[in-house]
């Protein structure tokens, strides 16, 4: 079959799209920006990519006609706190336009559990998408899941951030409510499973795994699965806005994505039936199972996709094309270049720099930085990298955004998304002659930009003298 897969790049996916090419189909994505699809060449020249943002005006002509079956992955929660609802509904308005020109049988859409009349604008936003798809002219397999586990997914570093760094925790009372997790392998098994089966045309399914849990039972059990104790005191007394502060300096999570989720918390999302999983014959994983699959996944170095490469993830909106081409005038340098011996690994310890391995000098004050970062709005070191030496456009790395990674051309440049009175750039490249040539950008925002800049300047004097030295080391 032909498929059209929507939010190619986004967390689901990204893991859907290799399995719908071992299952023998003809795929075509669609991505906003072409530049930061994420993907191996061998994959990548066994599709079909499109470039189109569902929030624009169709254009006619752009989807192929003979499209068979389509998938719906696109939402905006993230974006905004106040009109990702409007966001989506004109997304799901432009989708069934752009389908109308097409053969389509089928569209499957990924939505969540909607169990309450007091839905959390996420969920109703949601339901919402479903009522307009239902309007399409194709047929509609609708599958509602609830938390998601799985290696980079946002549910799963939430927890995974919350335990690993606060060994007691002082929390809200929406940790009481209960939720039914599903494993992201289930998630794959069910979209997939659906696909083409008539017999799911026109219906709308809960699909979750087997364990109904509170919040805090499951950072309970992700403490039990990997090995320690913690202590989660629940107070009566934090707010929405409160918790979802707490969220954002706790974890990697965005102030924006907090604030959603925390809205979302404090309502039950539990499957209402099972009739999705004894059709397909499939059995969920339980929870601690799904955790214990995150982390084969997490120790093999096999993170398809994490949440954190969105660019929702960030503060930076724009098309990574716009920044690809460093400024010269009316901006500040600094620029250092040392001789290699051995090009091939200095390369490698340039495609290895943030996450766990660090930024190769003075560690201790680029977490000061991140910290400071994180308090003054920004998105703060706690991102790391999604893959310990695999780098592409568009991802995320600490407090930086990869505008392009081209190992051909011996060159990676970064976008700075920490907060700043005005724009930076850091690039790393090695010439024909084996230097390598390392140099920060920085286009202030008027005299607070200028005052900025000439304030670290000692520090970038030993910091970025350090990092290029111990790069440049053949180890």
């Amino acid at each position: 079959m032909k498929i059209l897969l929507t939010g190619a790049n986004g967390y689901i996916g990204m893991r859907l799209l290799p399995q719908l090419l071992e299952l023998g189909h003809e795929v075509v994505c669609t991505v906003r920006d072409e530049t930061r699809f994420s993907i191996e060449k061998e994959m990548r020249a066994q599709i079909q990519v499109l470039e189109i943002d569902f929030l624009k005006d169709m254009q006619k002509g752009v989807v192929p006609k003979d499209i068979d079956v389509a998938y719906f992955l696109i939402h905006s929660m993230s974006s905004s706190t106040q009109d990702f609802d409007t966001l989506e509904a004109k997304t799901a308005e432009n989708f069934n336009a752009y389908l109308s020109e097409t053969q389509v049988k089928q569209v499957i859409y990924l939505s969540g559990i909607v169990n309450e009349e007091n839905l959390s604008k996420h969920l109703w936003s949601r339901k919402n998408v479903e009522r307009i798809l239902y309007e399409g002219s194709f047929e509609l397999t609708v599958l509602r899941a609830g938390i998601i586990v799985g290696s980079g997914s946002s549910s799963f570093e939430i927890i995974r951030d919350l335990c690993e760094k606060l060994p007691v925790m002082i929390t809200p009372k929406w940790v009481l409510t209960k939720t039914q997790p599903i494993a992201i392998r289930d998630i794959l098994a069910f979209l997939t499973g659906v696909m083409g089966n008539e017999k799911t045309y026109n219906d709308s399914f809960d699909i979750a795994g087997p364990d109904v849990l509170t919040y805090k039972q499951m950072l309970e059990q992700y403490a039990e699965v990997r090995g320690f104790k913690n202590y989660i005191f629940t107070v009566p007394v934090m707010t929405p806005k409160l918790s979802s502060y707490w969220l954002y300096f706790v974890t990697s999570t965005s102030y924006k994505l907090a604030l959603n989720l925390v809205d979302s918390m404090k309502i039950e999302v539990i499957a209402k039936d099972q009739r999705l999983q004894k059709l397909l014959g499939l059995k969920p994983h339980s929870y601690k199972e799904a955790i214990d699959l995150a982390f084969k996944k997490i120790e093999q170095n096999l993170v398809v996709s994490s949440w954190k490469d969105s660019m929702v993830s960030g503060r930076f909106k724009k098309n990574l094309e716009k920044y690809i081409q460093v400024p010269k005038y009316g901006v500040l340098k600094d620029e250092k270049k040392i001789n290699v011996d051995n090009p091939e690994q200095v390369l490698r310890n340039i495609w290895r720099i943030g996450g766990e391995t660090g930024w190769y000098y003075g560690n201790w004050l680029w977490k000061i930085r991140g910290i400071i970062d994180k308090f003054s709005g920004g998105v703060g070191l706690r991102r790391g990298r999604t893959h310990p030496d695999k780098i592409y456009a568009g991802d995320s790395l600490d407090f930086w955004r990869v505008l392009l990674a081209d190992k051909k051309a011996k060159r990676l440049l970064l976008f700075a998304e920490m907060k700043l009175p005005g724009e930076a750039w850091l690039e790393f490249k090695i010439d024909e002659n084996n230097v390598l040539h390392q140099t920060a950008t920085f286009r202030p925002r008027g005299l607070k930009g200028r005052l900025y800049w000439y304030s670290i300047v000692p520090f970038h004097y030993f910091i970025f003298g350090g990092m290029i030295r111990n790069i440049a080391r053949a180890k």
